[in-house]
């Protein structure tokens, strides 16, 4: 492997004295070879980035450096000792912890239950003490700022943000030598608490591996990069000196062309969904429509009402007040269910693909057809040939390649799990689509792909109301964009102004440029 000189300063030591090294690891599960010749190290006080596309290998190596799975070659070293853990627990015992980007909190106990597992803390007979671990809990929060969440909170009932900030900071108390961070900004919409953590761990002398398709923050954060594809090291570049084209073509092998504007205008007489007044937990008085082939964006800031919104259309929490009307006729929704079946029909891409989307141990294909299985069954039975044929008419919408549909979808990678849950939200037959963050942690080609599928569908005369905690997503896609502040409408924007400054500026408070301000006046 190559020494690079980086821009923080200073020659990186030779490998044997790498906090991490690991060279010509290899992983295969029966036939399928998901790492053929890995190759990485990491410096002390180093935030080493990896990059490369869903499917390169990179879960695989993060599985294999935190001892989830046993490589089936190849050599791993922790400050120049041989390093071979059988277990995340043994990995955890010698240094290296992990923050999944599918976060591994469990959902069912509290924020201080989560925080000390797998061992509570005991008392004086041996028993589990919840007090105590409930007042070490709060210790642990506030030296991470994060003192406003209650440990005795159960983790299922916190926002995905919190959880995934959770998730980061039981990585971090645990980490003496390399802490791994996978797509750890995915749920977060503000990085500077991120940010500031890592790098008070580096100056510590903590080594970070830091996975990401964001490449701004990669380059923010850290010095040198791996880039894999398909299961190799393609290069460790030095990030100071190699610019996004040539990293964007190390990942897939090719120039990749930018993306390019997928907007245009969209008239309509009559909405197919109108939102009149709406009022729920976290949203206030909130009116807009969304009109036949539209595809309307959304943008806010963490906790602003936008998911609330989402759920209350999906039918998943109550309304409780205004109106919605689709296709012109009032409905209340008080499920998922009912709410695909009115009118035109209305279906939901949840945030959270690992706990709300996937059923993991099922294959792609049953979860690509699981909500058209009554359509397509006969005696409520289904042979796999039925199933794999009409799998296959929906994954082509998403670009997800025929020979997934036979793997359990748990074993892909993330990007291949969302083509899949998309897929499967267009199988629905529903006319309009409600996308929340569709392509949270998925790279450059798969989220080209999962726009192409979404602009098909609304050419087609579907509609489609997405989230996005990424600007330059709703600024490339959206006919429309809508700011929420508060729990609010605070701005619409069209054409030309859709630009990430001003969707930012609407984002922290400041009147959007296509509504009204208070005296009457077009905010500019």
């Amino acid at each position: 492997m190559e020494h690079a000189t980086g821009r923080a300063g200073g020659t990186l030591p030779p490998p044997g004295t790498y906090a991490l090294f690991a060279e010509r690891l290899r992983k295969a599960y029966g036939a399928t070879v998901a790492l053929e010749h890995a190759d990485i190290s990491l410096a002390a006080g180093e935030v080493h980035a990896l990059l490369g596309e869903n499917g390169a290998g990179k879960s695989t190596l993060v599985r294999l450096l935190t001892g989830a799975v046993r490589p089936d070659n190849g050599t791993m070293r922790i400050d120049a000792q041989d390093y071979a853990p059988e277990s995340i627990l043994a990995a955890r015992a010698l240094g290296v912890a992990t923050a999944f980007q599918e976060l591994s909190l469990v959902r069912n106990l509290t924020v201080a239950q989560n925080l000390h597992l797998p061992r509570q803390p005991k008392g004086a007979l041996g028993l589990n003490a919840r007090r105590i671990g409930e007042e070490r809990a709060a210790e642990i929060l506030a030296r991470y700022d994060m003192q406003r969440i209650d440990p005795r909170s159960l983790v299922g009932d916190l926002p995905l943000a919190e959880r995934q900030r959770i998730e980061i900071l039981r990585a971090m108390e645990d980490a003496s030598k390399v802490l791994i961070l996978d797509e750890p900004t995915a749920s977060l919409a503000e990085t500077d608490w991120l940010f500031d953590l890592i790098r008070k761990s580096t100056a510590r002398g903590l080594a970070v591996l830091y996975i990401s398709h964001r490449l701004p923050e990669v380059r923010e954060l850290a010095t040198r990069a791996t880039v894999l594809r398909n299961g190799r090291s393609i290069a460790t570049v030095d990030l100071a000196e190699a610019n996004d084209d040539d990293i964007f073509e190390m990942m897939v092998g090719h120039k990749v062309s930018h993306g390019r504007a997928m907007r245009r205008v969209v008239h309509a007489d009559k909405p197919r969904l109108a939102v009149d007044t709406l009022t729920g937990k976290g949203v206030n008085g909130v009116s807009f429509s969304l009109a036949e082939g539209e595809v309307v964006g959304v943008a806010a800031l963490e906790g602003q009402g936008q998911r609330n919104l989402f759920r209350i259309l999906a039918g998943l929490e109550p309304s409780l007040g205004g109106q919605v009307s689709i296709d012109g006729r009032p409905v209340t929704l008080h499920s998922p269910r009912q709410a695909l079946s009115t009118g035109s029909g209305i279906a939901f891409l949840p945030e959270e693909r690992k706990t709300e989307g996937i059923l993991a141990g099922l294959s792609t294909a049953s979860n690509v057809v699981l909500p058209v299985l009554g359509r397509i069954s006969r005696a409520m039975m289904i042979g796999p040939r039925t199933e794999n044929r009409h799998a296959q008419d929906t994954a082509a919408r998403v670009d997800l390649s025929p020979r997934y549909l036979g793997f359990a979808i748990g074993d892909l990678s993330g990007g291949n799990q969302q083509k899949a849950l998309i897929a499967r939200t267009m199988a629905t037959g529903a006319r309009t689509l409600l996308l929340y963050d569709p392509t949270r942690g998925v790279d450059v080609g798969t989220k080209q792909a999962i726009y192409d599928a979404i602009r098909a569908f609304a050419d087609d005369g579907g509609s489609v109301l997405f989230y996005s905690s990424e600007l330059p997503e709703i600024v490339q896609l959206a006919d429309r964009a809508l700011v929420f502040y508060g729990g609010r409408l605070n701005g619409e924007f069209r054409d030309a102004s859709i630009t990430e400054q001003r969707l930012l500026a609407a984002m922290l408070g400041r009147v959007g440029t296509d509504l009204p301000s208070r005296d009457g006046e077009v905010a500019a």
